[in-house]
């Protein structure tokens, strides 16, 4: 037996009998096995749903659902009693890692995705009182063009002074939504100012919340930093929603100092100058990249201890 993401919706709301979101809607035809009943393309089924339900109620004057407004938005079905002595709508349990735990994902994202060897930051090995709290990111990561070019080509855009790698920031966070958004994005503006292409990436992202993805897009355009959905339950579907503003150069002023103050960073550095020198990438001395099997192990265990 097959189902429309709307017959889905409306057989979940008659069972559970109390409002939910869109992605309450979703995660209970996961958890009940209804989503492999819809016939769907694409990796998020559940914005697929949220649009379905919109129109449906927007534009069919015959629609069986109804809507309560909020941050975000609740459907349930037109009859039932949301008045009386049903309980409150209970979020499902949020998945929520630690920031270290999501570290291997951004390494293998990077690593696969942007072609970039990534090393962790360790804040603690800073000197936090010579420039304040936000100073550098996470996790830094640079592109080399050897793969990609030819040796001769390469030699002769260093000898020019284009050598065409590009240097990564990335600042991670476990979720972002409403109440986090603005320290967390100016952290990502300060922390990554220098590099030539700067990121805010999160495992939970509040995109049910029109309004607070309105201000995500609007700072991201302003200020150029981009974000990343991390999956972790699918690192190969992570996925840049929001691009970074690429920038041509360097600020090596600020390099420079974070160099000063950090010694991870410092050896980041002198890492690229000497494997530009040699032409060859030195693997090992970045962070580990787990193949997906071991990713996804690392990342369950991680999870059933939440």
């Amino acid at each position: 037996m097959s189902m429309t993401f709307l017959e889905m919706a409306q057989k979940i709301l008659k069972e559970v009998k109390q409002p939910l979101t869109v992605l309450e809607i979703w995660q209970n035809a996961v958890s009940k096995g209804y989503d492999k009943l819809v016939d769907y393309k694409g990796k998020t089924p559940e914005k697929t749903l949220g649009a379905r339900l919109y129109v449906d109620v927007r534009d069919n004057p015959s629609t069986v659902f109804k809507t309560i407004e909020g941050r975000p938005r609740r459907f349930f079905l037109k009859g039932q009693n949301i008045t009386g002595t049903n309980p409150p709508p209970t979020r499902p349990k949020s998945i929520t890692l630690l920031e270290k735990d999501l570290h291997p994902l951004m390494v293998y994202y990077g690593f696969y995705y942007l072609k970039a060897y990534l090393k962790t930051i360790n804040h603690n090995k800073s000197d936090k009182k010579a420039f304040g709290e936000w100073v550098h990111p996470d996790i830094v990561g640079c592109y080399f063009p050897f793969h990609d070019w030819d040796r001769e080509v390469v030699e002769l855009s260093n000898m020019m002074g284009n050598t065409a790698v590009k240097l990564y920031s990335f600042e991670l966070k476990r979720e972002l939504s409403v109440s986090n958004l603005r320290e967390a994005f100016f952290q990502a503006v300060s922390n990554s100012s220098w590099a030539n292409e700067g990121y805010l990436a999160a495992a939970n992202i509040d995109n049910e919340d029109d309004d607070f993805m309105s201000e995500l897009k609007r700072l991201s355009t302003a200020f150029g930093i981009g974000i990343i959905k991390l999956d972790i339950r699918d690192p190969d579907s992570t996925e840049i929603i929001l691009p970074a503003r690429a920038k041509e150069t360097v600020d090596w002023d600020t390099v420079n100092k974070l160099s000063r103050i950090n010694p991870d960073f410092s050896e980041f550095l002198w890492r690229i100058k000497t494997d530009m020198s040699i032409k060859e990438v030195r693997k090992e001395m970045y962070d580990q990249v787990m193949d997906k099997d071991a990713l996804v192990g690392f990342l369950a265990r991680k999870i059933s201890e939440c």
